[in-house]
């Protein structure tokens, strides 16, 4: 038997075993990873999403691992990924609908096989969807940020477990900030013919970077979702958020969450939207603004640097041009949070090596 056709038996036994064996399967188109997602639907009319996420990504990074083991292991272990892991998904939806928010349902799982019945939440719900077609910007991302403060001033969870599932909740450290760093420099001056990055600048840029990583590892800490964007955010019928993507979390910082909420690399946040999510976080959480700006500024450069050397990868190693038209937003991003006193050694490398980043605030 081919692994495709076993791949289907396994999909088929799964099925009836869980009740929906006799559902209609649809597929979507395929996940940017190795999952793939169908709808079912039943004679009855019940609907779910079936989850597929084959174990053929390279093993997660377990908590007792140095750099080396991470970098034998791959990518994954290197940035504490979850390798597409059916449990992680699972135990965090349970964590997620435990504090309040609005993760699926699981009905049925398979962790061995990498199986997941999930509850539907139907088509064409996205927050970037629905703004292209004229809901209101502001409440949207206003709902997105008073989520955020619910979750992140829940405990922090260092395992998760239930019925014999189990799934570290893993610190984003400086190993995984670095490498994720990097990638600017390993690949924006492939792109950008007025950049460079010699001998000397790449000394220079790890002094930058690690200052940058030194600041990020004396803020406080959160659980962090790590992919929260309007792409990954649902408005449900009910008035609620329902959540995505999010079997990556790690227990990161406030301002990732938001920095990746407020400076999405592939939609223009207006500034109403963007003040409007950041004052509301910070009146539901009770944080203090001026250390909090100091945080998204820190942490959002990280961040803008490492989807501004993924975006050059995609286009100079993938051959896939059609991220060009996210580099210029995202090179705007990565300008405004350089502004800050905080990222000046950063701003100062950029400005000399990387100088149409900083012209974008021309």
């Amino acid at each position: 038997m081919s692994s495709d056709a076993n791949r289907r038996a396994q999909i088929n036994a799964f099925l009836a075993r869980s009740d929906w064996g006799e559902a209609g399967i649809n597929w979507f188109d395929q996940d940017a990873s190795t999952r793939r997602y169908a709808r079912l639907m039943r004679p009855d009319g019940a609907t779910a999403i079936l989850m597929d996420a084959p174990l053929v990504e390279d093993d997660p990074c377990t908590p007792d691992m140095n750099r080396e083991e991470r970098q034998k292991l791959g990518w994954n272990a290197m940035t504490r990924l979850a390798s597409s892991r059916v449990e992680a998904f699972v135990l965090i939806a349970d964590h997620l609908r435990r504090v309040g928010l609005r993760a699926p349902e699981i009905f049925a799982h398979d962790t061995e096989l990498g199986f997941a019945l999930l509850e539907d939440f139907g088509d064409k719900r996205e927050f970037a969807r629905l703004i292209e077609q004229g809901m209101a910007e502001v409440p949207l991302y206003e709902q997105a940020a008073r989520d955020l403060a619910r979750l992140h001033r829940q405990p922090k969870p260092n395992v998760l477990e239930r019925n014999g599932d189990r799934w570290p909740i893993l610190e984003f450290d400086h190993i995984a900030l670095g490498a994720n760093a990097d990638l600017f420099a390993d690949w924006f001056h492939i792109y950008d013919d007025a950049a460079r990055m010699t001998d000397k600048d790449r000394v220079r840029w790890e002094a930058a970077r690690d200052g940058l990583i030194s600041q990020a590892m004396a803020f406080p800490r959160e659980f962090t979702l790590r992919d929260y964007h309007a792409e990954n955010l649902l408005w449900l019928p009910d008035n609620q958020i329902g959540l995505l993507d999010f079997q990556d979390a790690v227990i990161g910082w406030d301002a990732w969450d938001m920095a990746m909420l407020t400076q999405d690399a592939r939609r223009a946040v207006t500034d109403a939207a963007t003040d409007g999510a950041i004052r509301t976080y910070l009146e539901a959480s009770g944080k203090e603004e001026a250390a909090f700006k100091e945080r998204l500024a820190v942490i959002g450069t990280l961040n803008a640097l490492r989807i501004a050397g993924v975006f050059a990868r995609l286009m100079k190693r993938d051959g896939k041009p059609r991220y060009g038209a996210f580099m210029p937003r995202q090179k705007l991003m990565l300008a405004r949070n350089l502004q800050h006193p905080a990222a000046a050694e950063m701003r100062a490398f950029v400005a000399e090596t990387a100088p149409s980043v900083l012209e974008t605030l021309e």
